[in-house]
């Protein structure tokens, strides 16, 4: 199965894929309407509103995980932007939010 580049959502179906473009390496989410890529600071802000609503809890841990997520994806690392800096969730933090999905 492939993942988004940018957020790692797991890409399943036609309509999960940017532009419903099943070659595509981001989803329906992370791009504008032209096909080009949302700015970090905006896939972060939405990675955040995910974490919270499927995990409840506080908004600066919905913070760390989505840092923690987009921190290992190697578009991120090639493409760094604010945000991404502040503190991430542990490993342990991290698999067990995943877990919880």
């Amino acid at each position: 199965m492939k993942n988004c580049a940018t957020c790692g959502m797991p890409l399943e179906k036609k309509e999960d894929f940017a532009l419903g473009d099943e070659n595509a390496k981001f989803c329906a989410y992370c791009v504008n309407s032209d096909g080009s890529v949302k700015s970090g600071e905006e896939i972060f802000k939405g990675g955040v509103e995910f974490f919270l609503e499927a995990l409840g809890g506080e908004r600066s841990f919905a913070e760390k995980i989505t840092r923690k997520n987009m921190s290992r994806l190697p578009y991120w690392q090639e493409h760094g932007f604010e945000s991404i800096k502040g503190e991430m969730a542990t490993d342990e933090e991290f698999q067990t939010a995943m877990s919880r999905l």
